[in-house]
């Protein structure tokens, strides 16, 4: 089954750059979705379905954190699998990013540890 994924980051060329890497994974994409920052991306997420979530850290308007804040807040989205993909490197913002239910991928990456990340998120019994 084809993957729906949200890419949030106020960067064009890094999500340019995450889509490509995505597409160079080998998994069954579906459609790839864009927003510049976290309204734009929680308002990507009322009008699609989307089975991953990425979101950078450091972004204008809504920040990552608080996107991720709020899709937790929100019902019938709080289960979605969310990866941070981000250059954030301070020790408790990535702890807290773990303790809110997010994945972490630090930039940059390759096509193998953003699929090792993806199949954590969205097939956790695989890894026990």
């Amino acid at each position: 089954m084809a993957i729906n994924i949200l890419v949030v980051d106020d960067s064009e060329i890094m999500r340019k750059m995450i889509i490509r890497t995505v597409n160079l994974c080998g998994l069954d994409i579906g459609e790839i979705y864009q927003a510049g920052n976290g309204r734009d991306g929680l308002d990507q997420l009322e009008q699609n379905w989307i089975d991953i979530l990425f979101i950078d850290v450091n972004m204008p308007v809504m920040d990552g954190m608080e996107m991720l804040q709020k899709v937790r807040n929100n019902p019938e989205i709080k289960d979605l699998p969310i990866l941070i993909i981000s250059t954030e490197s301070n020790p408790h913002r990535i702890k807290e990013i773990s303790e809110r239910g997010a994945g972490f991928v630090h930039k940059p990456f390759t096509p193998e540890k953003l699929r090792e990340k993806i199949e954590e998120m969205l097939y956790p019994e695989l890894k026990e």
